[in-house]
């Protein structure tokens, strides 16, 4: 695998000693990068009270994306230092949920392969790390692994995730959903152990 165009900065991040330019090479991606880094990125800006006066306060409403091994307190002492400005206060919303990942289940991973098989020939399945946030934090603290499966085929530079303009191809949309409901029945058919 790791002869493949992104398969080596993969294979030379994830040694003992992970490689910078490797790195740096993967972080020029979105999506990459926030599958290799924590991201924080300002999602919401308000201030003033009217237009017409100079503003007296201001908030920023900045979204973490955190790595499962990562120290939730450990990036909130990053962003003090980086914004540096003791007038400055940072509040959490909510409470971060630590959730460490899924080991591979071979049965669920066998019927993922041959039903993407027979659906879309030729497209390699691959393990990965959802770079957004997930339900399946909850069921994996529980103790009950979890997996994101969706069968969607997407243009990542065009889908407009979280956009005004978020958006999706109409038989992709019909393949995924037939592929889910496929992959269900095969994983719930008597016999089979893969799902608790």
């Amino acid at each position: 695998m790791c002869g493949l165009s992104i398969a080596g900065p993969l294979c030379a991040i994830a040694g003992i000693t992970p490689d910078p330019e490797a790195a740096r090479r993967l972080g020029a991606s979105p999506f990459y990068n926030a599958q290799i880094r924590n991201t924080c990125v300002a999602t919401r800006l308000e201030g003033g009270h009217a237009d017409n006066a100079l503003p007296q306060t201001a908030r920023a409403t900045v979204n973490c994306r955190i790595l499962p091994d990562q120290d939730v307190a450990e990036v909130e002492r990053t962003l003090a230092r980086v914004i540096a400005d003791g007038q400055v206060r940072i509040i959490p919303k909510g409470r971060a949920v630590l959730s460490p990942p899924s080991p591979i289940n071979a049965e669920v991973m066998r019927a993922v392969e041959s039903l993407a098989g027979e659906m879309w020939p030729g497209v390699p399945v691959i393990p990965i790390m959802g770079g957004g946030y997930t339900d399946s934090r909850w069921l994996r603290n529980a103790g009950i692994p979890a997996y994101g499966v969706s069968g969607l085929f997407t243009d990542p530079a065009n889908s407009g995730t979280h956009g005004l303009n978020e958006q999706v191809g109409v038989k992709e949309l019909y393949q995924s959903k037939a592929f889910l409901y496929r992959l269900v029945k095969m994983l719930a058919a008597p016999g089979q152990s893969a799902v608790r």
